[in-house]
């Protein structure tokens, strides 16, 4: 049986596919994976502030139109660049199990103190600037090497990546950079984040579902569910984890915020979004 994977052509995106196909390999009798590399408007646009223009499905909806299409039969994304509604036919099957959630401070070699941080991200801003009072904040785009590079030439003070993909793109160190991990209760980070989320039409969900990782499953549908409960895109600074018992929160109205969770949360992640919403006046 073959299966067409739909990927972006980045480096990261191009590993974290090839992770997926090796695993579908190895858990579905028969399956032959060919990968579909596909450039994607957030691709193309390198110059826009995703902020600006609205970063929603920026990354995902050429992939999500080849699966409608029936050009392929999955797409692979990191979780975090997809919307909290998925269009109408699709769905996300599964993931693959998560990498390390936390953000990480990329700081200019001899800078502690940084004052001026390249993230366009409303999220990663306003957490931050809680640690950086004083700082002020410039855009950066391009792939994690690229921005790497950027930070070590004097391009600004400091940036703020995925450890996730620094991990998968093997980077545990550069040349003029120091890295610092971010805590939780530091940098919430964002809904999905570290996951790799397998998409497909809605009738071939069952297949794929029963071979990926049913615990990130549990805990990236609750933040999903707020999400979708918030219609937040990468305008709104907003974050949500869950580990094990504990929901991470981030919302600009609220600031960071900690919450304990039940078995029976995670059995209506719907309900629980609508809850905790309500609890903190964001409803």
């Amino acid at each position: 049986m073959k299966i067409l994977l739909a990927t972006r052509k980045s480096p990261l995106a191009l590993i974290q596919t090839e992770m997926v196909a090796a695993h579908l390999r190895a858990s579905i009798p028969g399956a032959e994976c060919e990968l579909l590399k596909m450039v994607t408007t957030g691709d193309r646009q390198a110059e826009w502030s995703l902020t600006k223009q609205g970063g929603k499905g920026l990354f995902t909806a050429e992939l999500e139109q080849a699966l409608l299409r029936g050009e392929a039969h999955v797409a692979v994304h990191s979780c975090k660049d997809l919307p909290g509604e998925i269009v109408a036919g699709l769905v996300v099957a599964g993931y693959m199990p998560r990498e390390d959630v936390r953000d990480v401070l990329v700081l200019r070699e001899g800078v502690t103190t940084p004052a001026t941080i390249a993230t366009g991200s409303p999220r990663r801003q306003m957490q931050v600037k809680k640690l950086f009072p004083a700082a002020t904040f410039t855009e950066i785009r391009g792939n994690v090497d690229t921005r790497l590079k950027k930070i070590a030439a004097g391009a600004a003070d400091a940036t703020i990546l995925a450890r996730a993909g620094m991990n998968r793109l093997g980077i545990h160190s550069w040349p003029g950079v120091t890295f610092r991990p971010l805590n939780l209760d530091e940098s919430v980070p964002a809904v999905g984040q570290g996951a790799i989320a397998i998409q497909s039409r809605t009738e071939d969900a069952a297949r794929f579902a029963a071979v990926l990782d049913a615990a990130t499953a549990r805990s990236v549908t609750v933040e999903r569910a707020l999400q979708a409960a918030l219609g937040g895109g990468c305008q709104m600074a907003f974050a949500a984890h869950v580990a094990g018992d504990r929901l991470y929160f981030f919302h600009e109205k609220t600031g960071i915020r900690t919450l304990p969770l039940t078995d029976a949360d995670y059995a209506a992640p719907a309900v629980t979004a609508a809850r905790v919403l309500k609890e903190l006046g964001l409803s």
